[in-house]
Order: structure tokens, then C-alpha cells, then sequence
């Protein structure tokens, strides 16, 4: 398959995968200015961050343990008595402080400061530094928060003055910048991290998908876990059962139609001693076990028909067909990651249309 995808596409998927496609215009000066993802990330998150400065940045209240000359917040009995605080004129105090201290704008600032040691853009590069050392002047430490801090700090739907800026700092530390091939500065390379992209454009299918066919009744599940029919077993063979993890699950009960997308991210076919080309066997048993095992519940919750798709990237001729086997469709689609962004967007909320 081919080694890159254009830099506007993977803005594109990560824009779906983040449930931020309301933003995708954010990035057309930039995209056309930025010669590599790390660059257009920094360039957005300058920009965003530098629009939250001007129009106050986002405050939060941080515990505090002090020693002070008058009662703030709840006295520290056992801190006070221990120390012979009162006899000193001091009294020991529990409180909670406004800050800028925040973990979602130290957040901010380590990415910033990560982001200045990715890339050659001496303007860019300053441009961090600079707005990274304005936070430290505001108050913003540079150590990165954990999970456990930036779990307490999350930003809700409504935030949408912060929801962009937080986002970008995210997948800074998320691994989702695939590394820059040699010799392109307009594209990411694929092989970089298979692994990553290909999560990557699972998500960015799953929301597109939401998009397209929620408004039309459609329930959208996303990782969800199935269980084999066991009937009896021997004691202990049932644990040896590899799992079943489905990526997209699609149900409509007007319709009583379940449709199950499993996104791979390599070649749809591949060689074998009968044929030039065939499809992955591995993935056509996957998606044929989803399908069957499932029978009995489906049938129980009132769904008729379940139908399945193994959706991959294009990789020279286009792909969309289906074959009808026992009851169930099997379709078999590509969509193309090195078209221009107007037709990979096109084809990317036209996935489920099949389905309607």
C-alpha cells in the first residue's frame, strides 16, 4: 500500500476521532503553512492558546496546607496543637486557591514546551518558548499533570473556549503524531505506528458514522466485548476462549437491523497458492464468527438481521461489494486516505450509507 497519507487528512481524522469536527476550519491557514503534524499542531495550539490569554485564561481552585497569621478556609486543629501554633500567633489552615495552576493549562505548557523540541520552525519553535514562559509568568508550572490530576480538571462540553486548545495539548502526549517519512513535508508516514493510525481512524469512523446516522435512529456502539454461545463446557476450557472485541456496532430497532464494521488498517487482500489475490482470510472468519455467534441474543432483543463489513484503505482499485451467506450480508469496502481532503471527508460520511 502507499507509505503516506496527506497532511489535511489525518487533521481530518483526528478531528472525527476527537469529536471536534465543529473546528475543522481552524486549521486552514495553518495546514497550508505547516510543513509537518508536529508543526500544525504547534501552530494551532499557539493560536488557540493565545486567543484564551487575551480573553482571560481559564482558573481553577487548588488545595492548600498553610501556616498562616489569620484563619483562612478550616483550621488544622491537629497541626496547629501539635506545633504550638497559637502560642506563636499563627494558626495552621486548610483552604482552596484561585489559580491558573491548572492541570488542563500545565497541560498546555508541557506541550508547548514538548512541541518547541520536535521541529526545525525557528519562528514556530520561538513561538512556543514564548508563550510557554508567558504561562510560567501567569503562574503555570511546566510539569506535565498526570492522569489522575487531569482527571479531576475535565473539560465539559460547554468549555468550548478551552475544548480545542486541551485537546490539541492531548494528543500531543497521546502518541497520536505519527513520525514525518524522510523527504515529504506534506505527508506522516504510515508505517510509523500502525498501530496508532489505525485507532486513529477507527474512532474517526465510529464518530462519522454517529454523525451520519444518529439523526436517522441509529444507535452507535463503539468496543464493545461479545461472549461465545457456551452452551456446556469441560471445567476450565471455557478461559482458553480467545476474545471477541467488536470495533463499530450499528443498531437500528425500528428496522431491526444490526450492521457490525470492523476497520483494519493494511491490504483487504493478500496472496495466496490458489490466486494472485484474496481476501485476508483471518479477517473474513472474524467478522463471519461476529456475525454467527451472535444469532441467539440478536434474536432475542428483536433484531432480524445482522449484517457485517470489513473496512479498510484503499490500496489501488477502489473496493464495494458484498456477498449474501446464511442469512447475513458481508460487505466488503475501501475508502481512500490519499484523496483530497473534500473527497476523503465525502467518502468517510458515506461509510453507513448502505446501511439505510
Amino acid at each position: 500500500m502507499a507509505t503516506t497519507i496527506p497532511l489535511r487528512n489525518i487533521w481530518l481524522l483526528f478531528l472525527y476521532a476527537a469529536d471536534l469536527v465543529r473546528f475543522k476550519d481552524e486549521a486552514s491557514v495553518e495546514a497550508e503553512a505547516a510543513r509537518d503534524l508536529p508543526e500544525l499542531l504547534a501552530r494551532l495550539l499557539v493560536r488557540v492558546a493565545q486567543q484564551r490569554l487575551r480573553r482571560n485564561l481559564s482558573r481553577g481552585y487548588q488545595a492548600r496546607h498553610a501556616v498562616l497569621s489569620r484563619v483562612r478556609g478550616r483550621i488544622d486543629v491537629l497541626a496547629t496543637t501539635s506545633g504550638q501554633l497559637l502560642e506563636q500567633g499563627r494558626v495552621a489552615c486548610r483552604f482552596e486557591e484561585h489559580t491558573m495552576d491548572t492541570p488542563r493549562n500545565r497541560l498546555v505548557r508541557a506541550a508547548l514546551d514538548y512541541l518547541s523540541t520536535m521541529m526545525d520552525a525557528s519562528e514556530v519553535v520561538h513561538e512556543c518558548r514564548a508563550l510557554s514562559q508567558m504561562l510560567g509568568r501567569l503562574g503555570v508550572s511546566s510539569q506535565k499533570p498526570s492522569r489522575a490530576a487531569l482527571a479531576t480538571d475535565q473539560v465539559s462540553r460547554n468549555e468550548t473556549a478551552d475544548l480545542l486548545m486541551v485537546s490539541l495539548a492531548k494528543m500531543v502526549f497521546e502518541a497520536v503524531i505519527p513520525s514525518e517519512q524522510a523527504g515529504s513535508t506534506r505527508a506522516v508516514a504510515v508505517d510509523a505506528d500502525v498501530h496508532l493510525v489505525r485507532r486513529l481512524f477507527e474512532k474517526a469512523v465510529a464518530n462519522a458514522l454517529r454523525i451520519q446516522l444518529q439523526p436517522q435512529g441509529w444507535q452507535v456502539q463503539h468496543g464493545r466485548k461479545l461472549s461465545w454461545p457456551v452452551g456446556q463446557a469441560s471445567d476450565g476450557i471455557a478461559e482458553y476462549f480467545p476474545g471477541m472485541q467488536t470495533d463499530i456496532e450499528l443498531v437500528h430497532r425500528g428496522q431491526k437491523l444490526k450492521l457490525v464494521i470492523d476497520t483494519k488498517f493494511t491490504h483487504i487482500f493478500t496472496d495466496s497458492q490458489y490466486k494472485s489475490e484474496v481476501l485476508r482470510s483471518g479477517y473474513l472468519y472474524q467478522l463471519y464468527a461476529y456475525l454467527r455467534t451472535q444469532e441467539g441474543q440478536l434474536h432475542a432483543q428483536g433484531i432480524e438481521f445482522s449484517e457485517g463489513m470489513l473496512l479498510h484503505p484503499q490500496c489501488g482499485q477502489a473496493l464495494d461489494a458484498y456477498v449474501d451467506m446464511q442469512g447475513h450480508r458481508m460487505r466488503f469496502k475501501t475508502i481512500n486516505l490519499m484523496s483530497s481532503a473534500e473527497e476523503f471527508e465525502r467518502q468517510l460520511l458515506s461509510i453507513g450509507s448502505g446501511a439505510v
